[in-house]
């Protein structure tokens, strides 16, 4: 019994580390784990993102995204809303991997 316990909890904290970096483009708001906005400038971004080709290129919550085919297959669902207003996180894609980071750190809660 104390096994199946401490199990239990095991597998409850390993979901909690687990970061959102797969992730899926729904069609309507309503649907949506974080709203974001496509700034026009590195500087205006909370999140300077980069889309990798694999899967297995996401890790850690670094602004390193893939963007699955099916919504089961992804950790956060995202909505890209038309004005900045409307936005839970503001997101720059950069051209380089190397230029994935964090601005605003306060944000960050958004992706885990």
């Amino acid at each position: 019994m104390i096994l199946k316990i401490q199990i239990a909890v095991l597998m409850f904290f390993a979901t909690k580390l687990v970061v959102a970096q797969k992730i899926f483009s729904v069609d309507y708001a309503s649907q949506a784990d974080i709203k974001v906005f496509v700034v026009d400038y590195q500087s205006q971004a909370d999140l300077c993102v980069y889309k990798v080709d694999f899967k297995s290129q996401t890790k850690g919550n670094q602004g390193l995204w893939y963007f699955v085919d099916y919504k089961s297959q992804s950790d956060k669902t995202i909505f890209f809303v038309d004005y900045k207003s409307q936005a839970d996180l503001l997101i720059y894609f950069v051209d380089y991997q190397s230029q994935a980071k964090w601005n605003k750190k306060s944000k960050m809660h958004f992706l885990h």
